[in-house]
């Protein structure tokens, strides 16, 4: 069977065969970068799968070594000299605020209390005594003995509250919650307030800091979340929250310094440890495309969009790839309808037919169906 020659072919069945061949010399001239005319008014509308845009802000991954220290870390030192009569830890050992850490010999001290508190409750006696006596109409104590008294009594209790100072002096306590360390001094010791007795840390949040280069200034701010992994085998990883934001950019490393909480409930790291911290940051909003729908041309990148249901091409400048999609910096209001699939058939101008990805598959089945049968 001879066929048509398909200049000379007529009917539905020519005129098919000239729509496939016209459809791939578009999809070829395309390829290629080649401008050719648009269709006249007349020419049948041009399917295409177009998809919204939105508006999606970019994201920065940024990177440091950070370390870590407690929350609240202190050495302890006596706030008098003596000699040490109890050491009440070990080190590791968890301690709470106000435990007696170490005691040193506080006789004398005691004995100055207790005689404190004698001359105070004497000095009491003496001025009740005076009072009551000038309880009566007539006055028998004389207002300046009064006085006197007053001030005797006065002066008592501050020597008791001397006293008592100095009792406490001989004992050193937790000033807060925390873990102790390791410790050289044992009972019997003679120790100075210069001799350092041991350290103790709240360990139930670490502050773990960091730099961040200079160009990320004004994109971190307090409350943004961090992740922080510890470099050993077992890959240990926690959450954190940056709570501090250097005020200057250090001119020698050009970075700036960022300081993150990181809660440590179950006591698995340890303040002084260096960690990989990761912040995933936002910026600004960019029209978000599918990566099918970016073009290259003569000029650089574009895509195609529909205005009054006709095909309009706007430059476009690339900003970042994010999973399938990109973001590119273009006159796109958010909502503006771009093409997706079908982008090698646009030219400006020509009509568009806007349809969903499983109307168009249906929609080229059905004109390729026949020619393929034909053949």
């Amino acid at each position: 069977m001879n066929r048509p020659d398909a200049s000379q072919a007529g009917g539905p069945r020519g005129g098919r065969f000239c729509a496939l061949a016209l459809g791939l010399l578009l999809a070829a001239c395309g390829q290629r970068g080649e401008v050719i005319d648009a269709p006249k008014s007349g020419s049948t509308a041009v399917p295409a799968v177009v998809e919204p845009v939105r508006l999606e802000p970019l994201r920065m991954r940024v990177e440091a070594v950070g370390t870590a220290r407690a929350r609240r870390s202190v050495s302890l030192y006596p706030e008098a000299a003596g000699e040490v009569v109890a050491v009440n830890f070990q080190p590791g050992d968890p301690v709470e605020q106000g435990d007696v850490l170490l005691a040193l010999d506080s006789r004398d001290e005691k004995l100055a209390l207790e005689l404190a508190e004698l001359r105070l409750a004497d000095a009491r006696r003496m001025l009740e005594r005076y009072t009551t006596a000038n309880s009566s109409v007539e006055l028998t104590v004389p207002e300046t003995t009064i006085d006197t008294a007053r001030t005797t009594l006065e002066s008592a209790r501050i020597e008791r509250d001397r006293a008592q100072i100095a009792l406490d002096r001989r004992f050193v306590t937790a000033p807060f919650d925390g873990y102790v360390g390791i410790t050289d001094i044992d009972p019997g010791d003679r120790i100075e307030p210069t001799t350092e007795i041991t350290t103790i840390d709240d360990r139930s949040l670490l502050l773990v800091s960091f730099e961040v280069p200079e160009a990320y200034v004004g994109r971190l701010s307090a409350g943004d979340p961090v992740r922080i992994e510890v470099w050993n085998d077992e890959r240990t990883r926690a959450s954190g929250t940056v709570v501090a934001i250097g005020s200057r950019v250090d001119p020698a490393s050009r970075a700036f310094t960022a300081r993150a909480e990181v809660p440590n409930g179950d006591d698995r790291l340890r303040p002084g440890m260096s960690f990989r911290v990761r912040l995933d940051l936002t910026g600004a909003a960019y029209p978000a495309v599918p990566e099918v729908a970016v073009q290259w041309g003569a000029d650089g990148a574009y895509v195609w969009t529909v205005e009054n249901e006709r095909a309009r091409r706007v430059p476009a400048s690339l900003v970042q790839r994010q999973q399938g999609r990109v973001l590119i910096d273009a006159e796109l209001p958010a909502g503006a309808p771009v093409v997706g699939e079908g982008v090698q058939s646009m030219r400006e101008g020509i009509p568009v037919r806007t349809m969903d990805a499983a109307a168009l598959a249906r929609d080229a089945r059905g004109t390729l169906a026949p020619a393929a049968n034909e053949g």
